[in-house]
This record gives structure tokens, sequence and C-alpha cells, in this order.
């Protein structure tokens, strides 16, 4: 190095790499690291054996100027070394920015998640890096010859005591764990000690996943690790393996417990019971006071006041007829009491109190309490001659009728104008119904200028509107067998329309006047509600329409109306199809419109939802802090349930329990947890307010088992920009009961979808155009029920989103089916295996096998259905006992750059800067360049194929031919048993019989012509 070099060295320490690929073919890996930094190259010593090998060893490197440093990057490559062959494999590889290199003695462990060289590459494990700037270390060059520069400086790791080999020897993470405590015990010696990874959570030997990202760190939640990616731009997150992001089985109280069983256990046996004191508050009569001001009643519970609604009072009396209700574990007094007052002012009227012992307690279905006139008390004490009051009180538990409708005491700071949003509701969607409209020609079209002087071609097409949904025709064609005034179309369009039917199809015929102009020449209106219905693929009668030509002076009015133009119209109402609102993978449900085509139902979706635990605070109360307005949403079919909304709580309490009929055991519950944004006064009148997403489960009905009760808790996942959070758990009952299981059996081989869908099937782009305009169309009704559940409910519970370009979601899809295709990948390479003769044991028991077979073809396709039968049997001892759950590994949601979230969350069309979509459109030219060439690799095999017979190589072609008519004759005098057991004898035979160079067949193949050759 020249004298231009600073005294400062960049210190890259590998401390340790965990739950490597093992790539020696023999289960294990023999690592070792090589960093490269501005053209210098260092690497660690090799840990043969070990797929946790630990190194602690410090690579140091020259750096011209510090101030560069942010715009550097450290490549680390992890390899497996292969003594035999002298050559290395792959084990995966992380880029570090510059930006993320501290000072020395602000060094912390840094642990990031290996990444692919190539979208094909297998890789997994993670690896912990301390990098760091100093000036006491040096470069020190041990062999040259190698071309391997390694540091000299504290590179060897401190020998180990006998304990520590031990521990190291049996499993590198005690090793690990016990240097952790070590470090913890002597704080004094951190600056000394060589660093180790943090384990986050010790005494527990779990793996912890952290996803690398050029990006700062993302705050962890409670369990994680603390204090790690100060300056790294590392997100982490806890394994899917951990209890972090997993499914909890819980054991709740439901029916009350089993030592409390009464009526309501046959109703609300899917949750807990929540006992409450309830206070009916009727009515009042002779009142004394002055003047015709406005009376309430004010029930007082402890610290809790319920006020009614103020209203006039006419002859000294007053009617409120509302209900109040406490919670038992609210309770803080001994008796309560009902006040009578005048207005606002703070002296009552009157006054009845009541002590807690006395209250009776009601059952259901017992009938409700009747209440009572109750003489009132006056200031002193004493009992008034005149004043009375109607009320009754009782304790109940949530099964009450009065329960839905109550004031309910933890509401107690909710201002009036919300309290109608934080109560419980059942919503029902509105039949949706496919309209299709069939635009066939039009005749004797009036074109609107006719004063115009220039002569020209006229551009006619029709507009279809009804209500927000428009559709357009093409222009129509000439046509030397029509007249000009007479186009012709044959488009179908279909709309989503819903009962009550209140929207008009406008069917416009336009002339396109000028580039963007398009003029009205006639149009007509149909009602929806008189359109003709159908459930069935018979096609209704087309009709003539007459068109409303609306020009300006009434003798043009009168010359169109002799003309008569007209439509000529196919309009029906299709019942036959299911309406699809939702993405299809998550239906939960799949019934036609029409409801004459409905089966009975098969079963009954029992649900209880008792609270959530955990949750993240999603809004900030004066004087409150961080804190929670939670609800949930639950939908199944045409039922939304809404449960009550639970006030400043970060573990909710709900248990409401409710039933769906289930017509197809093959559809997905959906349930979500919301923040209702209307509580606080200061959102409310703000017409943008949205309620916020706190989290999202389904549940396959199909994967219950039948008349099981399911208590699980479910992790609460949402995925950020800044990667994915668990925003608390959710605890759910659930209890799937079958009525038939034969009907339930015979569902399973019926078609998914009605039978419209399959006769005249609707295309992928119809689908989904029709399930935005169909989601549109119910967020619009649901928006204007009260409490009004709002888009960003609706849009959220329906998957909206679902269709939208994701590079993670692409990841996960592509492993998905790489793990279907694995079981294939796992054949080849056993047969491979019994090919190379390794076992030979086993591969003489295979031949043999094979012989069998093909002397005795009968029982080839017995035996796969018999080993199938034996393996489903045998798997049903280690059969899923909990029903799936979000799968953060699976989604790739742990693995993913913040770019890459980023991108997922952007609007459409984009909102980013210039250049980050041009970074982001060469990553995905990137990603379509190879997903190219491996389509044209496909495409190469099948026109050698094609070419075998095309006499483009009239060489190759000829040698086919000749070989063909050998072939046909062998065929036919040799019989197909003994080809085949020659051809399998002749491929497995053994490799001291077999060449390492191609067959001549497939040489012959590949020296075949394609179409590549004409590419440009």
């Amino acid at each position: 190095m020249n004298g231009s070099v600073g005294k400062e060295k960049v210190v890259v320490e590998v401390v340790a790499a965990h739950n490597l690929m093992p790539k020696d073919g023999e289960g294990s890996s023999s690592a070792f690291v090589e960093v490269e930094f501005e053209n210098q190259r260092q690497r660690t010593q090799v840990k043969t054996k070990d797929l946790n090998p630990i190194w602690n060893e410090k690579l140091v490197f020259h750096i011209n100027d510090v101030a560069d440093l942010p715009y550097r990057t450290i490549e680390v490559n992890v390899f497996n070394e292969r003594r035999s062959s002298n050559s290395r494999n792959f084990l995966g590889k992380v880029r570090v920015s510059g930006s993320s290199i501290a000072k020395e003695g602000e060094e912390t462990p840094q642990m990031y998640t290996l990444d692919k060289r190539s979208l094909f590459s297998h890789i997994r494990g993670e690896i912990t890096l301390k990098l760091y700037v100093s000036s006491r270390e040096q470069v020190k060059v041990k062999d040259k010859d190698d071309g391997v520069v390694v540091s000299a400086s504290a590179s060897a790791p401190a020998p180990l005591s006998s304990k520590k080999k031990k521990m190291q020897h049996q499993n590198p993470a005690l090793l690990l764990q016990h240097q952790q405590l070590v470090q913890d015990n002597k704080p004094s010696q951190q600056a000394s000690n060589h660093a180790n990874p943090v384990d986050p959570h010790p005494g527990e030997l779990k793996p912890v996943v952290i996803t690398t990202a050029p990006a700062p760190a993302v705050p962890v939640a409670a369990g994680g690790l603390a204090g790690v990616g100060g300056g790294g731009g590392m997100s982490l997150y806890s394994n899917f393996g951990s209890n972090e992001f997993s499914l909890k089985e819980t054991s709740p109280h439901l029916g009350g417990g089993p030592l409390n069983k009464d009526k309501t256990s046959s109703t609300y046996d899917l949750v807990e019971q929540m006992q409450y004191l309830y206070v009916r508050v009727v009515k009042a009569r002779d009142i004394s006071f002055f003047g015709g001001a406005e009376i309430a009643a004010e029930v007082k519970l402890g610290n809790y006041r319920g006020v009614t609604k103020r209203v006039s009072s006419s002859s000294n009396h007053a009617d409120w007829g509302q209900v109040f209700a406490f919670s038992k574990d609210c309770i803080q007094s001994s008796m309560v009491e009902v006040f009578v007052k005048e207005g606002n002012k703070d002296d009552f009227l009157g006054r009845v109190w009541f002590d807690l012992n006395e209250v009776p307690r009601r059952v259901p279905p017992d009938s409700q309490l009747a209440p009572q006139w109750y003489r009132m008390e006056d200031k002193k004490g004493e009992k008034s001659f005149k004043g009375e009051v109607m009320l009754s009180i009782w304790f109940g538990t949530q099964a009450d009728e009065a329960f839905a409708e109550a004031w309910h005491s933890k509401a107690a700071n909710v201002h009036f104008d919300a309290l109608s949003s934080i109560k419980s509701k059942v919503y029902l969607s509105p039949k949706l119904w496919y309209l299709r409209v069939s635009v066939i020609e039009a005749q004797d079209v009036v074109l609107g200028d006719k004063g115009s002087t220039l002569v020209r071609y006229p551009e006619l097409s029709a507009k279809l509107q009804v209500g927000n949904q428009v559709s357009r025709t093409r222009v129509s064609a000439a046509s030397p067998n029509r007249s000009l005034s007479n186009p012709l179309w044959s488009e179908d369009f279909l709309f989503v329309v819903a009962e009550p039917f209140e929207d008009y199809l406008v069917v416009s015929v336009e002339d396109r006047v000028g580039p963007g102009r398009d003029e009205v020449v006639g149009r007509v209106l149909l009602p929806v509600a008189a359109i003709e219905r159908r459930s069935d693929d018979k096609q209704v009668v087309s009709r003539w329409f007459n068109l409303d030509n609306h020009f300006g002076s009434s003798a043009e009015a009168k010359l169109a109306t002799r003309f008569g133009s007209r439509i000529h119209l196919r309009v029906s109402l299709d019942g036959g199809y299911h309406v699809l609102d939702e993405a299809t993978m998550y239906s939960s449900d799949v019934r036609p419109t029409a409801k004459q085509l409905w089966k009975p139902h098969i079963g009954v979706l029992e649900m209880g939802i008792l609270g959530a635990t955990g949750l993240m605070p999603v809004k900030i109360k004066q004087g409150k802090g961080g804190t929670t307005d939670a609800y949930c949403v639950a939908k199944y079919g045409q039922k939304w349930v809404r449960t009550r909304t639970v006030v400043d709580s970060l573990s909710p309490k709900w248990n409401e329990q409710y039933t769906w009929e289930v017509y197809d055991p093959c559809t997905v519950i959906t349930i979500g947890v919301f923040d209702n944004c209307r509580t606080d006064k200061s959102i409310i009148t703000n017409a943008g307010a949205r309620d916020s997403r706190i989290g999202k489960v389904r549940i396959r009905l199909s994967t219950l088992e039948s008349d099981r009760v399911y208590t699980h808790s479910y992790p609460l996942l949402m995925l950020h920009t800044c990667g994915v959070k668990k925003m608390g758990e959710l605890h759910l009952a659930v209890r799937f009961s079958c009525a038939n299981m034969g009907n339930m059996l015979h569902m399973y081989t019926l078609p998914l979808l009605p039978k419209m869908h399959y006769v005249q099937p609707l295309s992928v782009n119809q689908l989904e155009s029709l399930r935005y305009q169909a989601m549109n169309v119910v967020s619009s009704r649901l928006s204007r029920a009260e409490p009004p559940l709002g888009r960003e409910v609706v849009e959220y519970m329906l998957d909206h989103d679902s269709h939208m370009w994701s590079m993670r979601r692409s990841k996960a899809n592509f492993f998905r089916l790489m793990n279907v295709i694995s079981g294939i990948v796992a054949v080849s390479r056993w047969v491979e295996c019994m090919r190379n003769w390794t076992k030979p044991l086993y591969s003489s028991l295979f031949v043999a096998t094979f012989l069998l077979l093909v002397a005795l073809p009968e029982l080839i396709i017995p035996a796969m259905l018999l080993y199938m039968a034996i393996m489903g049997l045998w798997r049903y001892r280690f059969r899923p006992r909990y029903p799936p759950h979000m799968d953060t590994r699976l989604s790739h949601a742990e693995s993913v750059y913040p770019d890459e979230l980023d991108e997922e969350f952007d609007s459409f069309p984009t909102s980013r800067s210039a250049e980050v979509v041009r970074m982001r459109y060469d990553r995905l030219r990137s990603v379509a360049g190879r997903i190219q060439t491996v389509v044209g690799d496909m495409a190469t095999q099948g026109e050698r194929f094609q070419a075998l017979l095309s006499w483009r190589d009239p060489r190759a072609t000829f040698l086919f031919v000749i070989f063909c008519l050998f072939a046909a004759v062998g065929f036919y005098a040799v019989p197909l048993r003994v080809v085949v057991a020659l051809l399998g004898l002749y491929a497995l035979r053994p490799p001291r019989f077999r060449s390492k160079l191609p067959s001549r067949a497939l040489s012959f193949f590949r020296r075949l012509p394609t179409k590549a050759d004409s590419l440009l």
C-alpha cells in the first residue's frame, strides 16, 4: 500500500453463523467466510463439519478515506470447502453498506440473513458480524502464494477450556449462551473480549431469523433483540418456530365453567360469562318543579355515572326508556343510586337507591323483569308525597336481551354522538346480481349535426351506464350491406346490481364528432327492477327499444319520431352465477344468486369472539397516552357481525357469540380487528377519518373437525412499510357442527361454483373487474347502515388489493411452487441414488421390484393406490390438531427488503419519484429476464421435438425416420414387457458399466435445430 493510506482500518469481525445449508452430501458443511472490501479479499479459517460454526476472527482492511466509507460496500460470502475436489460450494452472501459501520467502542453484533446469489440458489441461515472503524488494528499478510490475505491482529480465537470445548462439540448454541452470560457478568472486559451473537431469549435454544435490509432498524416487540441494529439497517423478527408468531391453545371457562352451567350454556357456550348489573330507567311522574325545563335521570354506581337523554316534561311526566349496564368487575360500591335532575343543575329532584345484595339475578330464557314504580326521596332523605320513577334492576350476563342496546359503564368517557358507533351489530350484504346486456344493433339513427356542411362518416358507438359503472362498445365498422344509420355491434356486457333495485340502465348511442368529443344522438332508460330474470343458460328474448332523440326544436323531434330510431338489446338478470365480492381463494359463499337454486345447509358454524391481548396502541389520547378502542368484525357469507367497541383497553374482552349457516365446507371465515376512530370527538368531525387496521385471521372450515371446539389465540400480524409487526393476539372459540355427514361428504364431489360458471364461463379479467364493482356496491350499502361499516373495513375484509403486484408475494408463490415440485425432485434423486448403486442391497431390491412389476403390470396401479392409502393412515397420527393461521415464513414477510415493502404499499398509479421508479423498473426487468430465459429454454426443448419430423435438418430427420422404421419392426417382434425390462436394466446398470459422457440419444436430441436462430 502507498503512503496515502490512512491510519484507520475497517475491521470485520466474523463471529458465528447459524443454520447453514448442508452442502457436503453428508448432511453438513465445512464453512469459511470470505470478505471483500475495495479489492482486498480476506478469509477465515475452515470449520469442519459444522452447520453452526463459530469463528470470532477479525479481518482488517485498509481504507483510503473514512469520509468515503458510507459510499462503499462490504461483500461477505460464505462457502463450503470441498477438500476432495479442491473446490467450494456457495452457502450464502451478505452485502453490507458502509453507512452501517460503527465507531470503535460503539460496535454491536449484527445478525444478517444470508442472501441468494441467484433466484434458484438453495440458501438458508444467518451470520453474525461486528463492523467498526479502528486505528489500532494492523493488517498482516500471511500467505501470498495462495492469493489469500489473513488478518493477523486478533484473528485467532482465545484458547477454550475443556468445558467450553465439550460444549462446542455438543451444541454450538450452548457455547454462544455461555459466552453471552460471561459477557453480561463481566462488562468491564467487553472492550478486550470478542463479541458473540446476541441471544434474544437466554435459556431458550430457539433460532432467531433476522432480515437484512439497508434501512434503519425496526423497533422490536417484547421478547425480541434489544440493543441490536442501532446502525446496521436490519429488521429483526422472531422465528416462526418461537412463540412470537405461533398459534397458541387456550383454556377459557366457556359457558361459565363446568361448575357454573345454566340455561345460557345452550346458546352462549362458546364465550366466558360476563356479569353485569342492569338498570332500566323507564319514566317518571308527579315531579314537582317550577318551569318547563328538561329532565334527565342519572344512574350512579361508585365513580361511574350514566345519564339518560334529556326530555321536556309535560304535565310533570318524563319518558326515557334506557338501559344502563355496569360490568361486575367495575363495581366499586355496595349500592346503586338513581337521581332525577332538572337540566344541568347539580341538585336533584328525587332519589332512589338499592342495596346490591338485594338485587335479583335474571337467567334467560326467563322473561324480562317487569319495571315497578318507586317513590323517590328528597334531599333530606324523606319520602315525598309526590314524585315516582319507574325502573327495574337486576344482575345478568351478556346473554341478556338488553345487553346490545345498553349503555356500558366502560364507555362512560365516550361522547354522545359516538355512542351508536360502539354497539354490536349484525349487517347483511345486499343480494348481488349480474346484469347482462347484449347490444346488438341500432336502426335509423338520426345524427345531430344536420346543419353541418362537412360530409363525414359517422362513428357510432353505444355507452352503457348503471350507477357508477360505465362500459362502451367499439365504434361500429362500415359494412357494404348496411347503411350508415344502422350500426351493428353485437357485444355483451356485465354489470353488478344489488337488491332492492334502485338504479336505471342507461343506453346511449353516441357519435364521435372530434377527438374526445362524443355527441349523444339517442338514449333509452330501463329500470333494473323491470328487467327479466333467469336462472339458467337459456337466452331471454331480445327486444327493440325506441331511442329518445333529444334535439332542440320540436320539428326535429317530430321528424325523429317519424323515423323511429330504435336499438336492439337483450337484457337479463343472471341469477345462476355467484357474484364474487371477495377473493376466490378466500370465498365464504359460493351459492348462486337465485334463491330457488339454493340447497339445504349442511351444518352450522358457531364462533365465540372472546377477546384480544397485547394489542399495540394505535393512537394517543390526551391524558391517557397510547391506547386502542378495538372492535372485531367477522364475515361469512352475506352475514357480517361487528362486536361492541371496548374503549381505552389494550386487552379488550368481547365474549360475544355468533352463528352462521354453512352451505359448503370448503369456505373461509374472515375475522378482522380494527380501532374505532369515532370515539374521539376531535376525529369524528373529520370526514376523512378511517378506522385503523390491527390484524386479520382466516379460518378454512374444511380444516376443522366436526363438533369439536377449537380455543386458540391467533397472532394479529400486520405488514407495514418497515416490516411485519405483531399487533396482538385474538382469542377465539370455534365449532363447526355437521347435521348429516353424508351430505357433507357428498359436497366434496360437486363443482365448487354454480353451474352457470361452467356453462357460460367468465374470463379472469371479467371476474376481477366484476369483483371490484361488487366490492364497491357492498361497501356503499354497508356505509349507509347505522353504525356505518366503513369502506376501509370492507376493503380490508374482502382483500381488495390481493391482485396488485408484490415482489414479496411473487417470491412466496415461487417457493410454494418449488415446495410442490420438491416431492418429484426427491423421487428423482432417490431413483438416481438407486442407479448409482451407493447402497447395493437397496439397489438390488429396487431392480427386483422393477422386474416384478414388469412381469405383473396389473400390480402397478393397485400397489400405488395401496401405498397412498397406507401413507394416509400412517399420517393420521400426525394430523394437524389446530386450524391454520398466518405464516410469516411462508409469506416471506420476515426476509423482505424495505424497498420491496414500499413498492407493495405504493399507490396505483405510483406516487414515488422518478429515480425510485427507475430502480424498481430495472429490478423488475432483471427478474423478467431470468423468467424470459427459462421460458426460452422450455420453448427450445419443445421445438427440438417438433424438429424431429420437420426436415429442417434433413440428416437428423432421415436418421430419426430410419430409427422409427427399425424400432417399429423390433417392437412388433419383441414383447413389450421384454423391451421395458431391457430398457430398465440398461438404465439401472452399475456405474462401472456406464460412461460419464451423455447418451447417444441425448446427444442427437441436443443437436436438433430450434427457432432460436431466427430471433432478432
